[in-house]
């Protein structure tokens, strides 16, 4: 499965229990980036994709375990340690700044294993730049 997620300059995904941001040019670049594969999210994450055909995303509490190779899963406020086996690829974006959080991403991604395969950045609609950064597990 190819993991996403959005983080902060401090590795944070959430703070009182809810996302830091959002941002609507980012979203559509998820829906692109998954466009031909199954989405996941769990049903909190859905709600930013309201306005989004409900057959272009699947939405379960168990999304990380119900994924097949190839899917990708939209994670905002999940750990993807206990998966860690089955993730093929990470896409992360980075909002480029330093928000408050008290939910941190729970990969370490400067472990042995990953190598940063590519990176981008583009204009969001609410952030100025967001870095995308795509990861992939060593052979």
């Amino acid at each position: 499965m190819n993991i996403i997620a959005v983080i902060d300059d401090g590795g944070g995904l959430m703070f009182n229990r809810r996302r830091q941001s959002q941002d609507r040019i980012l979203r559509e670049r998820i829906l692109r980036l998954s466009d031909g594969a199954r989405l996941w999210m769990n049903a909190y994450t859905r709600k930013q994709f309201d306005d989004i055909d409900p057959v272009r995303v699947s939405v379960d509490e168990d999304f990380l375990q119900k994924a097949a190779d190839g899917d990708y899963c939209f994670v905002e406020n999940v750990p993807v340690l206990p998966v860690l086996d089955r993730v093929e690829r990470l896409f992360l974006f980075r909002w480029n700044r330093a928000y408050p959080s008290d939910l941190k991403f729970d990969l370490d991604l400067s472990a042995p294993g990953w190598n940063l395969l590519e990176t981008d950045e583009f204009p969001g609609y609410s952030h100025e730049k967001i870095t995308e950064e795509v990861y992939v597990r060593e052979a």
